[in-house]
């Protein structure tokens, strides 16, 4: 279901109902952009009969709704030099600076109404049981927006970092260095490896066997590993980032047959699928935080978090 996990910590478990996340979340309900609005962003209902909170056996699933306006600042430019020579003809000189920014900021006002807008949408998976929040996105910073609303919505929203005892670009140099997967996963052959250095040097493997003397190579040079392909438990595959994010999550074909026997309508498929994704993925984040040395629960631990 995710193609992506950018992931925090939650206390576990966590005693909270589906139905009173979905009360506070619901001031917060998605709701389509007015005729000014550059952006707006709210929850959607995972399924369109039941609430803001999607709950399958203690899991929840939340959507996020972002609606964009597509107004190019080529465009506003453009429309704002034509009317700029208008109003130099009607009034004998270019207009100032100032002038300027009120004709510019009125073009904008005018051309948004007829904007096109793009849709697009966030998934968060809660596991309340084992303690995990995980946004469905790209980039730290754009779960950011995600958490923003539930910190605003939730009381006292108990969500933190995830701190581990090894940094994970070094964990994952280290796999590379001694050629030896942590257990429950393989090394496959994706990475990069970056230069601690100034100049940033940079090796991408893509689809490339990673010979493991060049590798050490590498690494004796003062690369780093940023980003490893991997595979957990011959039944998903990712790559692992040194920030802790994982991208590009595949189901393998022992899942794949798991989800293809899943329920005979929309709705017991959708609900299958989720219980097979948040089972399997609970048990792929407990061994990957395992691999990097465990986590860091108290602060003033004398190992640095990541």
């Amino acid at each position: 279901m995710f193609k992506n996990a950018i992931i925090y910590r939650l206390p576990a478990p966590w005693a909270i109902t589906a139905e009173d996340l979905s009360r506070y979340l619901a001031p917060q309900a998605f709701t389509p952009l007015g005729g000014l609005d550059m952006q707006c962003m709210g929850w959607m209902r995972p399924r369109e009969d039941g609430m803001l909170v999607h709950q399958v056996n203690r899991q929840f699933l939340l959507r996020l709704q972002i609606e964009k306006k597509i107004l190019p600042s080529s465009v506003i430019n453009q429309v704002t030099r034509e009317r700029a020579k208008e109003l130099e003809e009607q009034q004998g000189f270019p207009p100032g600076r100032k002038q300027t920014k009120e004709l510019k900021e009125q073009i904008t006002d005018e051309l948004l109404p007829r904007a096109f807008t793009r849709l697009s949408g966030m998934w968060i998976w809660i596991d309340p049981v084992n303690g995990w929040l995980v946004a469905d996105s790209s980039t730290p910073a754009k779960a950011e927006d995600a958490l923003k609303l539930l910190f605003k919505a939730v009381p006292k929203f108990p969500l933190e970092p995830v701190r581990t005892v090894m940094h994970p670009g070094a964990a994952m140099t280290d796999w590379l260095a001694s050629d030896e997967a942590p257990d429950s996963f393989t090394v496959d052959q994706d990475t990069e490896l970056r230069s601690t250095a100034e100049s940033k040097a940079t090796v991408r493997y893509v689809r490339h066997t990673l010979e493991a003397n060049q590798i050490r190579q590498h690494i004796e040079t003062g690369k780093q590993c940023t980003r490893l392909a991997l595979t957990w438990a011959d039944k998903i595959s990712f790559t692992l980032a040194d920030n802790l994010s994982i991208k590009k999550i595949a189901l393998l074909d022992v899942l794949k047959e798991d989800v293809g026997a899943i329920g005979k309508n929309e709705d017991e498929r959708f609900d299958g699928n989720f219980l097979l994704f948040s089972g399997e993925m609970s048990k792929l984040l407990a061994d990957l935080i395992a691999a990097v040395g465990g986590e860091v629960m108290n602060r003033s631990a004398e190992t640095t978090p990541c």
